[in-house]
């Protein structure tokens, strides 16, 4: 029943009824449960004595109007106050109250932080990180050095003796070749750390030279470039049951035209980020038959690392003689795995 016509329909029975007529109307407006505000000490609920005079039209509407808003407002409170505290009804469309952004809360920037530190660099400023630094990529043996025995075969000075120039490198049992893998990942290397922006050097390319180049060679790529890492890329050619990847890290050496006393220290640093990274990357196991399970292993006859004057390390991605490693070496998307391995370690250790 709107006012107005409520306000007619009493008008007309006032005279006959108005005292137990108001009492039951106030009482069902507004409620039995407890007293109107400005009538204390009316515990029925608007059920009492009728006043003496009869209101006029006026004020009556002002009270009613007032009371209507009164409750308009609580109600709209209440509403509010229930829909931040239990969301929309069954049935609402949700996205009516859309959930506050990570932004919009007080402190978070656009990647949900919510302290004060700096945001990371984004995705596109990571692409500069590696901006700077040089980094000299060594695919292990050569595809041509099969057919190069006596090239190959030829000794070099390593600074602790003498060696052969280079090695054919081992295989798996179907064949796939260790100078093969070596390329493949060190190709896939190379075009991460590009994009990082470091500089790239290989020690040698696809179809550049015949054979090799030697392990003395090798070195002296590095040292020449004033490289900030050298890494080694390798699988090895161990027993079937000796799997996981491991870490050839050089020892000191200060003999003959050697002294690795200066890159020791940080050739570990970077062998220890590349084994975390690696098996981050990979989930290949430390190697199962040296390292005591650290997949560290410290070397002093090789011309590779002993003839190096900046850091590097050897990275024996694999058993190849183990069929189950064998399989991981031979597949694609495990290779492009070892590449980011490789690349987050050498990352973790120029960029920390």
């Amino acid at each position: 029943m709107s006012h107005h016509e409520h306000d007619a329909q009493h008008d007309a029975q006032h005279d006959a009824r108005h005292g137990a007529r108001h009492g039951a109307r106030h009482g069902a407006r507004h409620g039995a449960g407890g007293p109107r505000p400005d009538r204390p000490g009316d515990p029925t609920g608007g059920a009492g004595p009728a006043p003496s005079a009869r209101p006029r039209r006026h004020v009556r509407r002002a009270v009613a109007a007032t009371a209507v808003v009164t409750l308009a407002c609580g109600a709209l409170a209440g509403w509010l106050f229930w829909r931040a505290a239990d969301g929309p009804a069954p049935g609402e469309d949700h996205r009516a109250l859309p959930a506050a952004r990570a932004s919009d809360r007080t402190g978070a920037g656009t990647d949900g932080r919510t302290d004060d530190r700096p945001p990371g660099p984004a995705r596109g400023a990571r692409e500069g990180r590696l901006s700077g630094r040089i980094v000299v990529i060594d695919p292990g043996h050569n595809p041509g050095n099969f057919r190069h025995s006596t090239d190959i075969n030829q000794l070099v000075d390593i600074g602790t003796n003498r060696k052969e120039c280079d090695t054919t490198g081992t295989e798996t049992e179907d064949g796939y070749t260790e100078a093969a893998f070596t390329r493949d990942v060190s190709q896939r290397l190379r075009t991460l750390l590009e994009k990082e922006g470091a500089k790239v050097v290989l020690t040698h390319e696809e179809g550049e030279r015949a054979f090799g180049p030697c392990i003395d060679e090798r070195a002296r790529i590095g040292n020449t470039a004033k490289a900030d890492a050298v890494i080694s890329v390798h699988a090895d050619g161990s027993a079937e049951g000796h799997r996981g990847f491991h870490v050839i890290l050089p020892g000191k050496v200060t003999s003959g035209g050697a002294d690795t006393t200066a890159i020791v220290g940080p050739s570990r640093q970077l062998g220890e980020h590349v084994v975390a990274a690696f098996a981050r990357a990979t989930g290949s196991g430390r190697a199962n038959y040296l390292g005591s399970g650290t997949g560290l292993d410290v070397r002093t006859d090789l011309g590779g690392l002993n003839l190096s004057t900046v850091p590097k390390v050897f990275v024996e991605c694999g058993n190849m003689q183990d069929s189950q490693d064998a399989a991981l070496l031979a597949n694609g998307d495990w290779r492009q795995k070892a590449a980011l391995g490789i690349a987050e370690g050498l990352r973790a250790f120029l960029a920390p």
